[in-house]
């Protein structure tokens, strides 16, 4: 089964999956972005050293970013370029190399509010990664708002690091945390969610995009419904910031994380994005160097934000990569990009179609470029290793969503994710290894 010489539209003739391409879907919280240069996918590859390397004796078939995503040769030699002539700490030393690296980190920080489109420098903080993020909201929610009675709502499809810090929450609280439910096809029931909003809600902590279906929430209009109770809203943009422009403006949420690892940077570096107000009524999350004003026994004051929330040495390193990375996305045809993306998922969920006994998980009519699914008698696992033997790189698991995949009787799926950077070859080397799994395996 060849799709590579195809380079036009596929259009899916299964009804297993609806696929939404019309980028006007991903609702206003797109920005227009344009560029002089169209989108190669060609060329593109050709910026990821590691898309050029064999595994097992067959050329790497990389289908896990929603994991972590791959890095252009830009960011990789940013860092090498930080370690070999600009290492210093920050923030601490009057000479030149300091200066530099200082320079550079909080450079990012603007770099990082642009490309949110975040009108304040100083609501940027930098975290080890999303995961972080939450958990620095969800302390100051503990510190400073939440108390007996309360409730936190968050959706059935959240990834655990969106869930644990308000299951602690709740505990530490008295609050009580209630859970929008999903429908069969993998989307959030937003008949339920507008009769779960009330005066008793604080806070919706709610995904973008889910990990594991795939599925693109409205949150613009969830946004809007919150707040029009006075609730504010947490986005966990982990897998949409990599994928479609985002205007912080349009959407109107309170907090905004991503990781830096799925949007082509290193790994240990994220962005909480707050509005002010909120951020300065935390305390802070982490004491230390370099978040301080003063320090005596009597009594320590504290810097204003975002350095409150910095505290110690942080992943400077790290922060520099993250710029890089975003250098590079902006670079890109973004939209291109995307319809991309939208043909590679279209042309997987046609090649999949024909095998017996397969059952894709999230069939939402707006979804992103990725596709969990299920072989009958076929441990998902079994799924990954097999694929792995032909050099094709799938997740294979429960991917932090265990209540999701319980919801849908599962333990685990196989999961292919998607992005710019892959080809029609890639799905049809992906195809090829799902029909001689099946072969295999009768």
């Amino acid at each position: 089964m060849t799709l590579a010489q195809d380079s036009g539209s596929v259009t899916t003739k299964s009804q297993k999956i609806r696929i939404t391409i019309e980028i006007i879907h991903f609702e206003p919280t797109l920005k227009t972005v344009s560029n002089e240069a169209p989108f190669d996918p060609a060329r593109i590859r050709q910026d990821f050293p590691i898309l050029q390397t064999e595994v097992r004796g067959k050329p790497l078939t990389y289908l896990d970013s929603g994991a972590t995503a791959q890095k252009p040769a830009a960011v990789i030699e940013a860092l090498d370029r930080y370690y070999r002539c600009e290492n210093a700490n920050i923030h601490r030393g009057l000479y030149h190399l300091s200066e530099r690296a200082t320079e550079a980190y909080e450079a990012t920080r603007g770099k990082v509010a642009d490309f949110l489109g975040a009108g304040d420098v100083d609501e940027i903080v930098f975290v080890r990664g999303a995961t972080e993020g939450i958990n620095l909201v969800a302390h100051g929610f503990i510190e400073a708002v939440l108390k007996p009675g309360d409730e936190i709502l968050i959706s059935h499809m959240e990834h655990h690091a969106n869930i644990v810090p308000w299951q602690i929450a709740a505990a530490k609280t008295g609050a009580e945390l209630k859970v929008i439910p999903v429908t069969d096809s993998g989307e959030l029931d937003l008949a339920r969610f507008e009769a779960m909003l009330s005066e008793k809600t604080k806070l919706l902590s709610i995904v973008h995009v889910s990990n594991t279906l795939g599925t693109i929430n409205p949150v613009r209009s969830m946004i809007k419904q919150a707040q029009a109770l006075g609730v504010p809203v947490l986005l966990d943009g982990c897998q949409s910031a990599p994928h479609m422009p985002v205007n912080l403006a349009e959407l109107g949420c309170d907090f905004f994380v991503f990781s830096g690892h799925k949007l082509f940077g290193p790994t240990g570096i994220g962005v909480l994005w707050g509005k002010r107000e909120w951020l300065e009524r935390f305390p802070p999350y982490q004491s230390g160097g370099d978040m301080i004003e003063q320090v005596d026994f009597a009594g320590t004051t504290y810097k204003p934000i975002p350095s409150k929330f910095e505290a110690g040495t942080p992943h400077i390193a790290g922060v520099i990569g993250l710029s890089a990375a975003i250098d590079y996305v902006n670079a890109l045809d973004r939209v291109g990009a995307l319809a991309h993306e939208a043909q590679l998922l279209e042309a997987a969920v046609e090649v999949l179609a024909g095998v017996d006994g397969l059952r894709v998980i999230g069939t939402a009519a707006d979804k992103a470029a990725m596709l969990s699914f299920v072989i009958e008698g076929i441990h998902p696992h079994d799924i990954g290793t097999f694929l792995d033997a032909d050099g094709v790189a799938v997740r294979a698991g429960h991917h932090c969503t265990q209540p999701l995949l319980k919801r849908f009787g599962l333990a685990a799926t196989a999961r292919a994710s998607f992005s710019f950077y892959n080809n029609l070859e890639d799905v049809d080397r992906f195809a090829n290894a799902v029909h001689k799994l099946q072969r295999f395996f009768g």
